[in-house]
């Protein structure tokens, strides 16, 4: 059975590298996040990214979560690939297989992360191998 879990969340991107050179700058920032609502956790995570001379980029990132999902305490890792253009924009954010501990073992699932009025609000939409 899958579940949605919604709610709102802050994000601090620190930089921590860059690398300039013809056509594209490569960096590197370290996250943090504060979630609320129905998953009341923080995060810590690393994102590589790619920002081309024409205004494409790229970026990837691994997080890990660690807190409260709906009553269940544990931890799991969210892997994010992101590509944008002058076309539009993907994002896929994805709960890394195995990554689940405590409570929250065998999770999966995908996040959808929106921006509205300048707030991060997510959508998690999850199953749990145990239920």
């Amino acid at each position: 059975m899958t579940h949605i879990a919604k709610g709102e969340f802050d994000v601090t991107m620190t930089p921590q590298a860059q690398d300039k050179a013809q056509g594209s700058t490569l960096g590197r920032m370290a996250l943090a996040k504060i979630f609320r609502g129905d998953l009341q956790a923080t995060s810590k995570g690393e994102m590589l990214t790619a920002m081309m001379a024409n205004g494409s980029a790229v970026y990837a990132a691994i997080e890990r979560v660690d807190g409260t999902l709906e009553g269940k305490r544990g931890s799991f890792v969210l892997v994010h690939q992101g590509i944008a253009t002058g076309a539009g924009q993907t994002l896929t954010v994805t709960i890394a297989p195995d990554s689940g501990s405590d409570e929250l073992q065998g999770i999966t699932g995908e996040m959808k992360i929106i921006i509205t009025d300048d707030k991060h609000f997510y959508e998690l939409d999850y199953a749990l191998a145990n239920q």
